[in-house]
């Protein structure tokens, strides 16, 4: 006989449930939209439960979050298997800016001191997909450098001729 660790056997069926299922990468302090399957009766139907992640726990197949919302005036938590066939979807609206993992001092704020700051993501650099060649970026840069200098021309004879007309309506005047 085999000798199977639980370790393997949970990394296997997580392997299948990844496979099925997309789930994306959110931390704590995200607001997530959550997809949660409920069955009442024989029909089964999808009720979304929003709000903002305040935890998040990494342990392979027993994975799991929790996530705060205020309902009413009311704070209710929810605490959610990352991995469970009764959350459906999950949703990043936003991404929080917090410098802790887990984020229970929420609990004791309530109004504008309950705010997350959001992370603002940058995108440094040029997008390799929308790149041109360097002979066209080249010839492009060489062909805007002419159409300056052309302008430039103009603008210059624009000048002369405006101080020309200035000059003869001024001998006019005397």
């Amino acid at each position: 006989m085999k000798n199977i660790n639980i370790e393997e056997i949970n990394k296997a069926n997580l392997k299948q449930i990844l496979a099925k299922k997309k789930i994306p990468e959110f931390f704590a302090g995200d607001t997530v939209k959550v997809g949660v399957r409920i069955v009442e009766g024989k029909r089964e139907r999808i009720q979304y439960f929003e709000g903002v992640c305040i935890a998040k726990k990494n342990r392979n197949i027993n994975s799991s979050f929790t996530v705060r919302k205020i309902s009413f005036g009311e704070g209710v938590e929810r605490t959610f298997a990352l991995y469970s066939p009764i959350v459906s979807s999950i949703k990043v609206i936003r991404s929080g800016k917090v410098k802790k993992a887990k984020l229970y001092y929420l609990r004791n704020r309530k109004g504008k001191s309950a705010r997350i700051a959001e992370k603002i993501k940058k995108s440094i650099g040029i997008d390799i997909s929308e790149q041109m060649p360097e002979k066209e970026a080249i010839a492009d840069s060489e062909k805007i450098e002419l159409e300056t200098k052309i302008d430039q021309k103009k603008d210059k004879e624009n000048k002369s001729e405006e101080e020309l007309k200035k000059k003869e309506l001024k001998t006019e005047k005397k």
